[in-house]
Order: C-alpha cells, then sequence, then structure tokens
C-alpha cells in the first residue's frame, strides 16, 4: 500500500470522510469490479450558476478522494431533468411570451428562445456541457427525455408501477389534502397536447406498462407509461433514476433534505438501496439571508470570475460544505489570498497534511508549484491608491521594481486585472481617507522623516520595523493596532489594509511620503 494511500484511508479531510461511506457500501469493492456511479442533477429550466459548480466540484472532490483510497473505477453522471414540464417562465431569458404558450410541456418539446438550438432544453443542455468542459469536470452527460425514450428506463418504471401503492403509501401523508386528491407517481403525457398531466392514474398491466387516466379533454385514454409516454413525479423520478442508473453517491442542498428523505424510502420500496449522500448547506447573502434567484441577491459565477481567479472559488466551496457561508463580493479578496497561502505551505508539508490542505482536492492531488509574489491584499491596496483609473501598465511597473520582471509570471498578470476590476467596480467608490488626529500626526511626521533617511530600494522588512518602532513608541503595545489602522485609514482610504513594510516598498519610499505629505495637509 502507497503512502498516499496509507494515509488517506485515515484521513479526517471531509472528500475522504465521503469516500469512506462508500467503502462501507462495498466492503469488498462492488461486484464485477464496475465503476462506482456518482451523480449530480441539474433542472435545465435556467443556465447553469454558481451552485452548480459548486455541487460538481464537490462531487469531483469526494469521488477523488475514492480513487486515491482504493483504485476503484468510477464515474460522473451529469443528469439533465429536461422532460420536466415548463412551470413557469425564467425572467432571465428572451422571448418570454412565446414561452408562456409552452407552460407545463416538457423542456426539450419547446422551442428555443435564443433560436440557436432545436429545444430550450437543448440550449440550456449545451449550456450546462460547455460549462463544465470550461473547468475541466470528467463527466458523462445524460439526457431525462433521452433515458425515457431509449427505453433506458423502461424496466424501472415498470417495478414503480408495481410499486404504486407502496409509493402513494409513502408520498400521500406528506402532501397537502388538495394535492394529495390528484396526486399520482406516474405523470402521463398527453397524446392529444403534448402537456406533462398531474392527473390521477390507474395501473392496467405493470409488466406491460399500461395505465389509464383522463385527458385534459375528457377523453379516457390507455396508453403505455414507457419509451416517454410518460415521466415520474419529482421525488419518485429522482429514486427511479437512482435505481436505473445505479448510483452510488449524490449530494445534495438543504433545501432537498425532504426529498433525499422520501426518494430514500422510495428507492427502497423498489428493491434497491439508496445512494450515499451529503447534505451541504446553502449559501448565505452578506446579510446571512437566503440566496434567492427572484431577489437578486446572490453572486454570479461570472462576477465571481471577474473579481478573482476560479481556484479561489473553489477554494471557498471547499471549506466546511456543512456550514452556511455567505456568498458576496467582499469574501472574494481573501479567498484569493487564503487559496494562495495554502498551495504556498503544500510542497513543504507531509502528506498527511498535504491531503488535509484543500488545494490537494482543488487540483486532484496535481498542485501547481509556487505562487505569485505579492498578494492580492496587497494590489489591491496599490491600485486603490493609484485610484480608479490605475491601468495594468502602472501596476506591472510598480510590480517589476518590487520583484523584478521576471516574477511577472502569468498569474500575477491575472491578478493584476482581477484587482483593477475589483477596486474600479467596489474599492475606489467608497474609499475615503481620513484627516489624521493630534498622535496621528506627530507619528506621520516621524515616518515622514525615517523614510526619508532610507534609500529608494529600501526593503520591506526594514521598512516594517522603522513602523512598528513609532508605533510602539507614541502608541504603546497595547495600541498599536490603533497605529496600523490609522495608517490604512489616512493614507489608503480603507479600514483595514496589508503589511505596511510591504505596501510602502510595493509604492515606494517616495511616493509613500507624498502620501503622508497629503495627509498632513
Amino acid at each position: 500500500m502507497t503512502d498516499l494511500r496509507a494515509a488517506a484511508l485515515t484521513s479526517k479531510a471531509w472528500p475522504y470522510e465521503e469516500a469512506r461511506k462508500l467503502l462501507k457500501r462495498y466492503p469488498q469493492g462492488k461486484p464485477g469490479n464496475t465503476p462506482i456511479i456518482f451523480e449530480t442533477g441539474y433542472g435545465p429550466s435556467g443556465l447553469p450558476h454558481i451552485g452548480t459548480f459548486n455541487e460538481v466540484l464537490r462531487t469531483t472532490m469526494v469521488r477523488h478522494a475514492l480513487e486515491e483510497m482504493t483504485g476503484w473505477p468510477t464515474k460522473l453522471i451529469a443528469f439533465s431533468d429536461d422532460m420536466d414540464g415548463l412551470r413557469k417562465v425564467p425572467d432571465n431569458v428572451p422571448n418570454g411570451e412565446m414561452l408562456a404558450t409552452y407552460l407545463g410541456k416538457p423542456l426539450t418539446q419547446i422551442p428555443d428562445p435564443f433560436g440557436k438550438y432545436e429545444s430550450f432544453a437543448h440550449h440550456n443542455n449545451a449550456m450546462l456541457c460547455a460549462f463544465l468542459d470550461r473547468f475541466g469536470f470528467e463527466y458523462e452527460f445524460r439526457s431525462s427525455t433521452e433515458q425515457y425514450h431509449s427505453g433506458v428506463f423502461d424496466e424501472a418504471l415498470k417495478a414503480v408501477l408495481r410499486a404504486n401503492q407502496a409509493i402513494l403509501d409513502i408520498m400521500l401523508p406528506t402532501l397537502r389534502k388538495e394535492r394529495a386528491a390528484t396526486y399520482s407517481p406516474v405523470l402521463p403525457i398527453s397524446p392529444a397536447s403534448g402537456v406533462v398531466l398531474q392527473v390521477p392514474v390507474e395501473v392496467v398491466d405493470a409488466d406491460a406498462g399500461l395505465i389509464r387516466f383522463t385527458d385534459e379533454d375528457g377523453a379516457v385514454i390507455t396508453q403505455s407509461a414507457l419509451s416517454g409516454k410518460a415521466k415520474l413525479q419529482w421525488k419518485v423520478d429522482w429514486a427511479m433514476r437512482w435505481v436505473a442508473l445505479g448510483v452510488d453517491y449524490e449530494m445534495s442542498g438543504k433545501d432537498l433534505t425532504d426529498s433525499v428523505t422520501q426518494s430514500s424510502k422510495i428507492c427502497r420500496a423498489l428493491g434497491a438501496r439508496p445512494p450515499e449522500s451529503l447534505i451541504y448547506e446553502m449559501f448565505l447573502d452578506e446579510k446571512g439571508e437566503k440566496i434567492s434567484k427572484s431577489k437578486g441577491n446572490g453572486l454570479s459565477l461570472e462576477q465571481w470570475l471577474t473579481y478573482g481567479p476560479e481556484e479561489s472559488l473553489a477554494f471557498y466551496a471547499y471549506r466546511e460544505p456543512k456550514a452556511a457561508k455567505q456568498l458576496h463580493i467582499g469574501v472574494i479578496p481573501r479567498a484569493v489570498d487564503e487559496y494562495f497561502q495554502f498551495r504556498g505551505n503544500y510542497l513543504k508539508q507531509p502528506i498527511e497534511q498535504q491531503l488535509g490542505n484543500p488545494v490537494h482536492h482543488i487540483h486532484s492531488g496535481k498542485v501547481p508549484e509556487g505562487v505569485p509574489p505579492v498578494s492580492f491584499g496587497l494590489l489591491l491596496n496599490l491600485v486603490g491608491v493609484l485610484g480608479a483609473q490605475a491601468n495594468a501598465a502602472q501596476v506591472r511597473a510598480y510590480l517589476a521594481n518590487y520583484v523584478g520582471e521576471g516574477a511577472l509570471v502569468p498569474e500575477l498578470e491575472a491578478l493584476i486585472d482581477h484587482a483593477l476590476s475589483f477596486n474600479r467596480d467596489y474599492v475606489a467608490p467608497t474609499l475615503m481617507r481620513r484627516k489624521p488626529l493630534a498622535q496621528e500626526v506627530e507619528a506621520l511626521q516621524r515616518l515622514d522623516a525615517e523614510l526619508g533617511s532610507l534609500p529608494a530600494d529600501a526593503q520591506a522588512d526594514t521598512i516594517q520595523t522603522i513602523v512598528y518602532a513609532i508605533g510602539n513608541d507614541l502608541f504603546g503595545k497595547e495600541k498599536l493596532r490603533d497605529w496600523f489602522k490609522a495608517l490604512y485609514e489616512t493614507l489608503l482610504g480603507s479600514s483595514a489594509g496589508p503589511r505596511m513594510g510591504s505596501f510602502i516598498a510595493l509604492y515606494g519610499v517616495v511616493n509613500t511620503r507624498k502620501l503622508i505629505a497629503e495627509a498632513l495637509s
């Protein structure tokens, strides 16, 4: 057994904890050495979003953890519920009036409002695959419509018909009286209108797949429920899919807790074992409220990737999946810097610590070497001082002087663009430098004098020692934090900031003395 495998088997990092559920599921390995099936679901009535990324990423982390622990073959199925009937018109797509005329019909039977694909579902499925490909996820795409129509689900559908009463016994106690009156596990598709019907259904012959129902026009119809002529209610559909596809693991958000409970009961009624699962907490906005599409209080994937690299989002998604976390613009800078801090520590750690390091799971064990020579926070402070009109060339010039031309690696170049965007949109409009108070005036005057005696290329540590000594002399150890806060508020216009020695070395001694002069004047 390799050192990595041995360490993975005992690691307390959550992907390994989740993977161990599958070891308990198959103590001797999955029969026939067939792949362990992981699944993530997608509702194609809307476009892929940050939650989609979050779920596929976390599932991929568990998948990789299992592979490290066992070497077993695995497969990830990205499943699209594209046979669902359209319940409401999304507010973020064109041609809403046209879509409104197709309410109730399967998403694959509705024209693409963007005019690019054969249906609305085909458009959104293409967006999903492009989305997953963009981030390099390894997956197998499955369409609900194709699975139903091709007959892949037929045997599992017959099992649902045979267990029809058992499923009703599970579901009816959970429904309101009005809903229970018309509830059926099976949703027939009207042969006349093509609408997915919510009507009572009688099972005529389960083994033949025959059902009977009353159509919208009052006609009593007897038809097959197989090969795309019917679909299932959501919780029943989820359970049937687990059975038909042999799903071993699927995680979901806290909002689906009840669905997991009921679908697991239905899965057992079908004679199968439900998949292992993780219920993760939902993201909150900066006020601590649940993120809602209708409220528009969330953070989009595009926004995050404008202001921070993909790896920083993956880092944020990795941390404590069972804890509610705020997701807003303000969390990005810290996530960027913490990602690189963990990455910088990785190669120096023993294998046990590496497996608990988030970057091991973000990069599937292939962690890039090296980190940018300056922090994202320091970059933000630099562009903040340069102002809203700062450009990449200016920032590069400062960096080249501070770390050398050879250190301007592509990752640092990307961070420059992120910092400029973040500063332009969120920092510059809020910066406000205040006047220094009496004791602060004296401290700034002394700092100016001390800097005046230094060479232009003074090192960050030398400058930091001077800054610290001034604060210790004039403020005392107990109030040293007040001195640094005063520097941030009078020179940088913010209540928090970088290590001042590093900032002054980057911005330049002469330029910093100009900032002090502006503050004192």
